[in-house]
């Protein structure tokens, strides 16, 4: 059953001329006093989620980001000042991009963020996209194969920092003490001090391809899937299961998964996409590049791929696969509502801050969906 609903704010700054013929994506070049303008946006929103009861404001990890789409740098840290300045909103990390940072230094800082916050801040952990970023950062991504053994490896040593302690490790990449002498004697072990103290840790990633499902329910990581039409959602829940089910874990269709769409409420369907179109269409002027429009052609062919169609979609389209959430409240409650019929195990529910959009004209949007779709899905406790 839903019962959380959350935001994914990918870090965007209002942006001017935006729509499919506006500025050109690699065009924007924002001077620094625009740029931080993020940060405010993020925490204008978060004061209204926590007034209204929203679950957790996710934000995403990017850098160099002149253009103004992804403009927040280190998530743990704006995670744990924003959690002073609310009281309940959690702050999901979407996606710290592990190949680069050292798994240590990114496990100290969740752990202490952990304490200082009370268990506010939500775990995240990702491959990257961007090769500006990744590869500059010392990471690999242009060799797949060595990102996904990076990565890996990485997450083997996340998890022994977390969940042990005393641990070594000797791998392709770390070497974890090193084969150095100290105070006397040889190091065969350390201890990450200090470890979170709310355990255990609550992991999630993003899914895109799918091929990181099998190592996902391994280890227990949590999906998030979001702007997906509605047959490529379909197979990724149902190889979320299967792939559960192969390694001995029991999971309900939507179990430990995250499942999220633009939003944009309004009288009518039509009136809502004359209003998002402009968001629409600039979030695929920057993304459809990188093959991140994840609609299906009609014989379930992902958007981009081989025989497929190419280039910026439709808002239309997006509606037709369902990846939008448009119109009345009632409407979407009922999109909602069929949701969970499909997938018993869902519980978290992920709104899109379409890029571009403006903080007051979002702000507007969460509140009405507060008022006429939240409540249709509030649980009353048993015994209560």
């Amino acid at each position: 059953m839903i019962k959380k609903f959350s935001v994914l704010y990918v870090g965007h700054i209002e942006l001017e001329n935006v729509g499919r013929d506006g500025t050109p994506a690699d065009e924007r070049c924002y001077p620094n006093e625009r740029l931080v303008e993020g940060m405010a946006m993020a925490e204008s929103v978060a004061h209204v989620m926590d007034e209204l009861g929203y679950d957790t404001l996710w934000l995403a990890e990017h850098h160099f980001q002149r253009e103004g789409y992804e403009v927040i740098p280190n998530l743990i840290l704006m995670g744990t000042y924003l959690a002073t300045q609310t009281r309940r909103l959690k702050f999901g990390c979407a996606f710290n991009v592990t190949p680069m940072w050292h798994p240590v230094r990114l496990a100290e800082d969740y752990a202490m963020a952990d304490y200082l916050t009370r268990g506010r801040i939500v775990m995240g952990v990702g491959r990257g996209y961007h090769t500006r970023e990744v590869e500059s950062l010392g990471g690999p991504l242009l060799d797949s194969e060595a990102n996904a053994a990076l990565f890996r490896e990485q997450m083997d040593v996340l998890f022994k920092c977390f969940l042990e302690e005393r641990w070594s490790h000797k791998g392709r990449f770390y070497t974890i003490p090193a084969d150095v002498p100290y105070r006397g004697y040889q190091l065969k072990d350390v201890t990450m001090v200090p470890r979170p103290v709310h355990q255990p840790v609550e992991v999630w990633q993003a899914i895109a391809s799918g091929k990181s499902i099998p190592f996902m329910v391994q280890h227990g990581i949590k999906g998030m899937v979001t702007m997906n039409g509605e047959v490529i959602t379909r197979q990724v829940f149902n190889q979320f299961r299967d792939e559960a089910a192969k390694v001995g874990r029991t999971l309900q269709l939507g179990e430990d998964l995250a499942w999220g769409a633009g939003l944009y409420l309004s009288p009518t369907v039509e009136q809502g996409i004359d209003g998002v179109r402009p968001y629409h269409d600039e979030r695929y002027k920057w993304f459809a590049p990188f093959g991140f429009v994840r609609y299906a052609d009609d014989q379930g062919r992902p958007w981009g791929t081989p025989g497929a169609p190419t280039g910026v979609p439709t808002i239309e389209e997006g509606v037709r696969q369902k990846a939008w959430l448009i119109g009345p409240a009632s409407l979407v409650t009922d999109r909602l509502r069929e949701l969970e019929s499909e997938y018993p195990g869902l519980e978290h529910i992920v709104l899109h801050w379409p890029e571009g959009m403006p903080a007051d004209e979002w702000i507007s949007q969460l509140r009405a969906f507060a008022r006429d779709v939240m409540p249709a899905f509030a649980r009353q406790e048993v015994g209560v």
